[in-house]
């Protein structure tokens, strides 16, 4: 009898040894090469093993592939350090997407800040890490979160180095002036009559808020003048600001401005909290293209066909792809705060999920799970069809979803990762045929080689 129960518990010990075992090497392969947080394993064990206990298991289990990403990064960042501008090629490889198409990736280093994330995404010790590009005839600019810019000669992306030269800007001028709290920027963008435009994020005796600034381009010095100060204010510093430009018809640009965190008044018509507004480039009045949006970051517009194409944050699950199609005279309304297909951080199921039923546009596209959507652009190839390239921040990931003409049918999706990292802001460049990308995990420059 005695042997019985000695078997019994020794056969318990061992099952759950072997379960362990099991459950740590499953652990170990996903994360020994980079850790994909849309993984459909780590995605279920999120749901139901506490935040704190995962950390646990991240920093004793699996201790020894975490110190390995950790001096792989450390030392990629002594090294981008060392170079300062050189913009020194430091990967090259062969990418594979989910659809089995092969890529080519070149990163080289940018001379920035990068983000920190055990101090958290959502706060303010990360806010100067956010990187924006643009594409200038024969050169790329860069800008950084705290307001650097550098540029290098669009030829150097095939040697190894980019030789980036800093251009002189003021904007610390602006700061100093205004008497401001500068919390960073939120975008970059060159219109074809060479303006340059910013989004400025900014604290002062009222509050936070967000301000356009204009500036014309060059090389030497480029002096940043207001456009449009947006007179919103809210009280507590928030990642869901929106502040994506783009270009518009009519002499006007595009800007998204997120909720800041208040889920009233983006279905306010009288504020500007949510929503997607035209700004005339001459005179800075403003008027509401759409309403109904949550955090949208990013957008183009496709001018021969009077589209706009939006990427936003949902909230925990449920990002979004919009399109207007602006054949409509009243204002279309994407349905943020009352429809969303995600739920509360804290798994409240508080939204509709119908955007229609309720009297909103469905999105394009949704992503349940969130994979942290970013930056949004596109291609068209020799079958008139669209190719959106979409980037995303949690999933470390490309998206390319190729669209019918008409743009209401998706024909074929495809997923590029990037392990260990994220993407913030990309563009296609059509002379190079060539997706051109900012990595935040360790600052870089990227191109990925579509055709």
């Amino acid at each position: 009898m005695l042997n019985k129960k000695r078997n019994k518990k020794l056969i318990a010990l061992l099952t759950v040894i072997i379960a362990v075992v099991l459950i740590f090497s499953s652990l170990w392969i996903m994360v020994k090469d980079g850790y994909d947080k849309q993984n459909k394993i780590i995605l279920v064990l999120k749901e139901f093993i506490p935040t704190k206990v995962s950390r646990k298991i991240r920093d004793t289990l699996l201790y020894i592939p975490k110190l390995q990403e950790e001096k792989k990064l450390l030392k990629l960042i002594v090294e981008k350090f060392e170079q300062e501008y050189e913009g020194k090629l430091f990967n090259q490889k062969k990418i594979k997407s989910s659809n089995n198409d092969y890529y080519t990736l070149k990163e080289f280093f940018i001379p920035f800040d990068r983000i920190d994330l055990t101090k958290g995404w959502q706060t303010d010790a990360n806010t100067y890490t956010k990187h924006y590009l643009e594409i200038v005839d024969d050169k790329v600019i860069i800008i950084s979160g705290s307001g650097e810019i550098i540029y290098f000669n669009k030829e150097n992306i095939s040697k190894e180095k980019l030789n980036q030269k800093i251009i002189q800007n003021n904007i610390n001028d602006i700061i100093t002036k205004n008497n401001v709290k500068f919390l960073g920027l939120r975008d970059l963008f060159l219109d074809k009559d060479n303006k340059l435009y910013i989004s400025f994020y900014f604290k002062d005796k009222k509050g936070y808020s967000i301000d356009i600034y204009q500036a014309d381009f060059n090389l030497q010095k480029i002096n940043f003048r207001v456009l449009y100060k947006s007179g919103i204010y809210w009280d507590k510093f928030t990642v869901r600001t929106g502040g994506r430009i783009t270009s518009f018809k009519e002499n006007k640009i595009l800007l998204t401005l997120g909720d800041f965190k208040d889920e009233v008044n983006p279905q306010n018509i009288n504020s500007l909290k949510g929503k997607i507004i035209s700004i005339d480039k001459t005179n800075g009045i403003h008027k509401i293209v759409s309403i109904g949006h949550r955090n949208p970051q990013g957008i183009f517009y496709i001018k021969d066909r009077d589209i706009i194409v939006n990427s936003e944050h949902g909230p925990k699950g449920g990002d979004e792809i919009n399109i207007n199609f602006q054949k409509t005279k009243n204002i279309p309304n994407y349905g943020w705060a009352v429809s969303s297909y995600g739920t509360t951080y804290s798994n409240k199921d508080i939204y509709k999920n119908s955007h229609e039923q309720f009297g909103f546009i469905e999105p394009f596209k949704k992503y349940v799970p969130s994979i942290g959507i970013s930056e949004i652009d596109f291609s068209i190839n020799s079958k008139n069809e669209y190719n959106f390239y979409v980037s995303s921040l949690r999933a470390g990931s490309i998206y390319k979803i190729k669209v019918n003409n008409s743009l209401k049918k998706i024909i074929e999706e495809d997923r590029i990762f990037f392990p260990d990292q994220r993407i913030r802001d990309l563009k296609f460049d059509k002379e190079t045929s060539s997706l051109f990308i900012i990595f935040e995990s360790v600052p870089s420059f990227a191109v990925l080689k579509i055709d």
